[in-house]
């Protein structure tokens, strides 16, 4: 749901039915292939982590929608609480939890729930509010609710708060006074790996819920990056490149984040990664299809781009809330450049295939001066990994092999494998596992040609930040009033901003 501009939102109630219908619709389809569901022995839980949901100890109903992780709306709380920090340093925080201050991540969603809704407001003062990511909200209903359910998280679901200490793995005082929020109204803090509760109800009542890990660091372990150095990038809605660091806490300097991997039980040590976050993926592609309706069905997506017959170089930024990492610009615009009279529909599309691509490649250049060992391949995975035109883009644009398994849902195998190898289920054994086939993509082009078009790439990142004016230095660009900017640089380049391109689809289409 998108209320507003910027906004967007989920129903927790539709989430959690969803979640519901799922596990009794695999149990039938389990009977129907002549699968006992009894041989089911532990549950695992993967989910979007930094969206946030709020609820009411007591009723158990939640108080507000669900904001998402991509949710721009706390832009003006961000700002609030950099007023009084020092030349407004985003990172001022990043020694402590390993994150930049940003509307990404939850605490400035849970602080502006508690600004702005009263309802939240006064359950936060009668000690009556629960505050949690997707997992918490789950884990609670699932093992009872407002009837003794469990009131957890994981680590590396609070690794991406801006709550906890990324050393301590605990809640931190320090960072919860920061943004005004009760430590004593927060979930415990568990590991990614162990037998928290039991499910209450349904076909698979009494069966243990054993596992619990984000979706991103889900993916590190269904791809069995176990070792330091190695990385993994899915490919959703937005993209997210992870590379362990193994037992290191490394800050990064350039633009990435600091976030904790997994920690696979009560005793073991939490083992860290630094992570590229790319807002705009796959959600590009839903955009042209459903607002420019210049892509009918994003399946076809690759063959379109191959169809491109123009010489132009077209690129397009897809900034439509800003930047994410390694530029964290909130600032920035959708802008598409290198427009000429013959471009076409398809260009467009093409183009923002390769934006996924070079922001990936943004994302390893900050990796090597971070870490100082580049990557010799790129495991991923993901829905758009599918697509064997983008695959072979990503190799060609990064200059490395990208290895693509034969099983690329590795976000549910990662969370398998956190509940199966938890102590007292012990179904996995992660120390010896066998790796699954794959499919191998290798660099096609001349480096030449690939730093060429990696420097307009750079180019139209330039172009693209700015739109937006610092909210704290007292200055807004005026976005309501629906305004597109076009302007010509040197070269037949051309600029578009998002709030624009639904005038230039329709004359693309003319």
């Amino acid at each position: 749901m998108c209320p507003r501009e910027g906004w967007v939102e989920q129903d927790p109630l539709q989430i959690l039915k969803a979640v519901k219908d799922c596990v009794e619709i695999t149990v039938d389809n389990l009977h129907k292939l002549d699968i006992d569901p009894s041989d089911i022995v532990a549950v695992g839980i993967t989910n979007q982590r930094e969206t946030v949901v709020i609820w009411d100890r007591c009723t158990g109903q939640p108080l507000y929608n669900a904001i998402v992780w991509l949710d721009v709306r706390t832009t003006s709380t961000v700002d609030e609480v950099l007023v009084d920090v020092r030349d407004h340093n985003q990172d001022c925080l990043k020694s402590l939890c390993g994150l930049p201050v940003s509307t990404y991540f939850s605490a400035v969603k849970i602080r502006w729930l508690m600004d702005n809704v009263p309802e939240v407001k006064r359950a936060v003062e009668r000690k009556r509010c629960c505050f949690g990511t997707m997992d918490t909200w789950l884990l609670w209903n699932l093992t009872g609710g407002k009837d003794g359910g469990l009131y957890i998280t994981d680590v590396t679901n609070a690794s991406r708060t801006m709550l906890m200490n990324i050393k301590t793995l605990q809640w931190d005082s320090t960072l919860c006074k920061f943004f005004r929020i009760p430590m004593d109204l927060l979930p415990e803090i568990r590991s990614s790996s162990e037998i928290y509760g039991y499910l209450t109800d349904g076909s698979l009542q009494g069966v243990p819920i054993s596992g619990c890990l984000g979706d991103q660091q889900s993916a590190l372990v269904g791809q069995m990056c176990f070792r330091q150095g190695q990385a993994k990038n899915t490919y959703g809605t937005g993209c997210f490149l992870l590379y362990n660091t193994g037992l290191s806490v490394v800050q990064s300097t350039h633009g990435l984040l600091t976030t904790v991997a997994y920690k696979l039980g009560k005793s073991a040590n939490a083992v860290y990664a630094l992570e590229g976050s790319v807002a705009i993926c796959g959600a590009a592609m839903k955009w042209l299809r459903d607002n420019l309706r210049i892509l009918g069905d994003i399946s076809q997506s690759d063959k379109i781009a191959q169809s491109v017959t123009d010489r132009s170089e077209v690129y397009f930024v897809p900034a439509f809330s800003g930047l994410y990492a390694p530029f964290w610009r909130k600032d920035a615009r959708s802008v598409i450049c290198g427009i000429t009279e013959d471009t076409t529909d398809v260009a467009i599309v093409r183009a923002a295939l390769e934006a996924v691509c070079f922001q990936t490649r943004d994302i390893l250049v900050a990796m090597n001066k971070d870490c100082g060992i580049p990557l010799t391949k790129l495991l991923v995975d993901g829905g758009m990994t599918t697509n064997n035109y983008v695959m072979q883009l990503q190799a060609d644009l990064c200059g490395i092999p990208v290895v693509r398994p034969l099983m690329t849902e590795t976000t549910a195998l990662g969370a398998a494998m956190a509940a199966g190898s938890a102590e007292g289920i012990g179904v996995w054994d992660l120390n010896n596992l066998q790796g699954v086939g794959s499919d191998v993509f290798k660099p096609a082009i001349s480096e030449d040609e690939r730093d060429m078009k990696y420097s307009r790439w750079k180019m139209a990142i330039e172009r693209s930040l700015g739109w937006v004016a610092d909210e704290a230095n007292g200055e807004m660009y005026e976005e309501d009033k629906q305004q597109y900017v076009l302007s010509s640089v040197p070269g037949s380049l051309f600029l578009i901003t998002a709030a624009g391109l639904l005038l230039f689809a329709q004359y693309l289409r003319s």
